[in-house]
């Protein structure tokens, strides 16, 4: 698999290269340009603190959203009142996008960290409760039933049979989550922020320095990819037992 993940990096950096030839007026610059501009942006002294911030953001967000979401996952698929009180809520707010609520977060909670932070925990918890919700529906009947024949309780059901059953579920929720908790991320500090790759997208699309921009870009992607393929390891991890091709 790693040969193959070679393969492409450097046919997509050929591509890039091919194309940053063809597109007029240095909108889309080389890849020995955009090193260049790293190279820059590093020496400004503000690109380590503007990932760290951004990171620090997406990883309360999303840790907070992920944690809640869980367990009102679980209470809507175990409990048929649970399903019926909360899942009118959960289809509701899952129509609205979370980047709609930034300017109403920023009224109410100013523009420190508080608001930045909630608009990606919402971002998060839609697609995780939603995942998990389902997960629990989707535990094969017939392991309960054998359960119950074996003399199991519902509590024993549900910590042996429903979680490690809706794990798998969960998993490919919150990698879903995570993609939605970068983009919300960026969105958020473009409109309120003075710091994170975001703003500095914003302030380099201000001076038109298009590498710039590039840079924050291709960052975003990476730690993406890389926070992304921890929790792909984790699932894998979790979910030994399960058949794979």
């Amino acid at each position: 698999m790693a040969v193959y993940y070679g393969l492409t990096i450097a046919a997509g950096f050929l591509v890039w290269q091919a194309m940053s030839r063809v597109v007029a007026d240095g909108l889309l610059p080389s890849p020995v340009t955009v090193a260049q501009a790293f190279r820059g942006e590093y020496a400004r002294g503000t690109l380590v603190d503007d990932v760290v911030t951004s990171v620090r953001r997406v990883a309360l967000g999303f840790v907070f959203g992920v944690s809640a979401a869980v367990p009102i996952g679980f209470l809507m698929g175990w409990y048929r009142w649970g399903r019926g009180l909360l899942e009118p809520w959960v289809q509701f707010f899952r129509t609205i996008p979370a980047l709609a609520l930034i300017p109403l977060y920023v009224l109410m909670f100013g523009i420190g960290e508080f608001p930045k932070v909630l608009v990606i925990a919402v971002a998060t918890f839609l697609p995780t409760v939603v995942a998990t919700y389902q997960g629990v529906l989707d535990v094969d009947g017939t392991l309960i039933k054998a359960a119950r024949v074996l003399g199991a309780g519902d509590g024993i059901i549900f910590r042996r049979v429903v979680v490690p059953a809706s794990l798998p579920f969960i998993l490919v929720g919150a990698r879903l989550a995570l993609g939605n908790a970068w983009g919300t991320l960026v969105a958020a500090e473009l409109i309120a922020s003075s710091s994170g790759l975001g703003f500095l997208i914003q302030r380099s699309a201000l001076y038109f320095e298009i590498p710039s921009i590039f840079v924050a870009i291709i960052l975003i992607g990476v730690i993406g990819l890389a926070m992304d393929r921890a929790v792909a390891l984790l699932h894998r991890k979790a979910t030994h037992w399960q058949e794979r091709r």
